[in-house]
């Protein structure tokens, strides 16, 4: 696929932005689902990294959505696809005596986050300002 026009860009920022910040409010809507697929193993329990996520992800989302914020919201995206990855690993390992349909859910979310992670630098390594575009 080549390069991405920037109405591609800005499409991509919005979707993603209003999913982010949408994901951003059920941590605090449905806490539990949240608290369910956080490794055990962090430090500080499973609710504070539960609302820690759900914070990030209200910041991230709305850097997204504005044009000004948009490659640093692509860059932040980027990071916090990476940190909250753990929590998709374990929700797969979690669920595998769930039902089926549940259990792909889970697998599905694995490679799901490595094209969420592309598309955040699709948009973070083009979103400039328009004074600052160099292309």
């Amino acid at each position: 696929m080549g390069p991405w026009t920037d109405q591609q860009r800005n499409t991509a920022a919005v979707i993603m932005g209003g999913l982010v910040s949408f994901a951003g409010v059920m941590h605090f809507v449905n806490p539990q689902f949240f608290d369910d697929i956080v490794p055990p193993a962090l430090p500080g329990g499973q609710r504070f990294w539960t609302y820690a996520s759900g914070v990030a992800e209200l910041v991230v989302g709305p850097m997204l959505l504005v044009p000004r914020w948009r490659r640093a919201g692509g860059w932040a995206a980027i990071v916090l696809f990476i940190a909250v990855y753990p929590a998709n690993l374990y929700m797969a390992w979690d669920w595998r005596d769930r039902p089926l349909g549940e259990r792909v859910v889970s697998w599905v979310r694995l490679p799901l986050q490595f094209v969420f992670v592309w598309v955040a630098w699709q948009i973070a390594r083009r979103s400039l300002a328009p004074a600052a575009r160099r292309d």
